[in-house]
């Protein structure tokens, strides 16, 4: 594949990924009307919104979907960007904001894995939180701030949902407007490039051979001259 056409896919997923993270954002927004970071209420709650919201499966899918695929797309994206060679210092900017938009995204779906409050997402969180206290200098200092220094519960619940609500998912979306616009300033300036080269490059009219002007304005033989 041609590095043009890389740089047009990795344009189409930025496009992409903005709008994911806008529609996860949307979905979100909805489902915290009804949503209650509690350690007794997050599970019923979302049963609730399952169940009793009208359309509220609908918006609960949508949401989980847009999350997902934010994690795909992003590190398509990231690929892509390799491929086509825009790790450069040209293209920092989209290359950083691409980065770091794939480790919100990861973390996003990391937050999100306690909020239902199932037994499958309490001890996977319990468990990585012992992976995060492992961390050498910091590891304690960050597991006291996620679980509210004590046991899990509605304070690590809380503070979970703060960070996927607020901190990653609006990280997530600022990244990724960053992310299309480092894109498209630095296509540009491509294009812009490759027009002065071309200009540059244009084959000049050889020693003796008129141009088309004057060619068209040429005084015409005296008649009867051959």
């Amino acid at each position: 594949m041609s590095s043009f056409k890389l740089r047009r896919l990795a344009t189409i997923l930025a496009v992409t990924t903005l709008t994911l993270s806008l529609l996860a954002a949307l979905t979100g927004t909805l489902l915290a009307f009804y949503y209650g970071p509690s350690a007794g209420g997050a599970h019923d709650s979302i049963t609730q919104i399952v169940k009793e919201v009208p359309s509220g499966w609908l918006i609960q899918s949508l949401h989980n979907i847009a999350g997902n695929g934010l994690i795909a797309v992003s590190l398509v994206q990231i690929v892509v960007m390799f491929l086509g060679r825009q790790f450069r210092f040209a293209w920092l900017t989209a290359w950083l904001s691409g980065i770091l938009l794939s480790l919100s995204a990861i973390a996003l779906g990391w937050t999100a894995m306690s909020l239902d409050w199932t037994q499958l997402g309490y001890w996977r969180l319990s468990l990585e939180l012992g992976t995060i206290k492992a961390i050498p200098l910091i590891g304690h200092q960050l597991q006291e701030i996620l679980t509210g220094g004590g046991a899990i519960g509605t304070i690590t619940l809380k503070h979970m949902y703060a960070l996927h609500s607020y901190i990653f998912s609006i990280g997530a979306i600022l990244l990724s407007i960053l992310h299309l616009l480092g894109l498209l300033v630095q296509e540009r300036q491509k294009q812009v490039e490759v027009l002065v080269v071309q200009s540059r490059t244009a084959e000049p009219p050889q020693p003796g051979q008129a141009t088309p002007d004057k060619q068209e304005f040429s005084q015409p033989k005296p008649f009867g001259i051959a």
